[in-house]
C-alpha cells in the first residue's frame, strides 16, 4: 500500500542528515518495495566553490550521498515504520553504508539541476536493505544508477 502525504512527511522528518548534508526535499512516492524522491540542488551548495572554481559540477560522493539519503535511509526508516518500530525507536538508529556497487555516471549535475532519485528494495532483512537506485535530471535525461546497501544501527552518546 502506498503512503499517504502524512507519512512521507514524517519519514523525511525522521532523516538523520540535516542541512548542510541533506540531499532529500520531497518524497513523491513510497511503499514497501519503492521510492522516489527529489533535490534541487542550489546554487550556494557548500562544495561548489571548490568543486570546481569557475564551473561548478556536482560530485560524484554527493550524487551517491543523495542516492543513498533517498533509496537506502528513507526508504529503511519507512520499511522500520512497517515492521511496527516506534517513532521514538526509530529515531534512536542511523544508517551505515555496508556497500556501493556498480555506480555507473552518465551526465554531470549543474547547480540549480533538479534530480529525481528512484530506488526499488533488492531485499530488506535482519536490518541490512539492499536497493537498485537511479538518479535522473528533470528532463528524463539519466544521472547515474547502481545498488546500494546500508545497516540501521542504534546511535550511542
Amino acid at each position: 500500500m502506498a503512503a499517504d502525504r502524512e507519512t512521507r512527511d514524517l519519514i523525511l522528518s525522521l532523516i538523520p542528515q540535516q542541512h548542510p548534508f541533506r540531499f532529500i526535499d520531497e518524497i513523491m512516492e513510497l511503499d514497501e518495495d519503492h521510492i522516489v524522491g527529489a533535490y534541487r540542488f542550489r546554487r550556494d551548495e557548500f562544495f561548489y566553490p571548490g568543486h570546481f572554481p569557475r564551473m561548478p559540477v556536482t560530485p560524484g560522493v554527493i550524487l551517491v550521498e543523495a542516492m543513498a539519503q533517498t533509496g537506502v535511509v528513507a526508504l529503511g526508516l519507512y520499511l522500520l515504520l512497517q515492521k511496527g518500530l516506534t517513532i521514538e525507536e526509530i529515531k534512536n538508529c542511523i544508517t551505515l553504508f555496508a556497500l556501493i556497487d556498480n555506480v555507473e555516471f552518465q551526465v554531470r549535475v549543474n547547480p540549480g539541476d533538479l534530480i529525481t532519485v528512484k530506488g526499488t528494495k533488492i531485499y530488506f532483512r535482519k536490518g541490512t536493505l539492499k536497493t537498485s537506485v537511479s538518479m535522473e535530471l528533470a528532463s528524463g535525461e539519466p544521472v547515474c544508477s547502481g545498488q546500494l546497501t546500508g545497516r540501521g544501527v542504534e546511535q550511542y552518546g
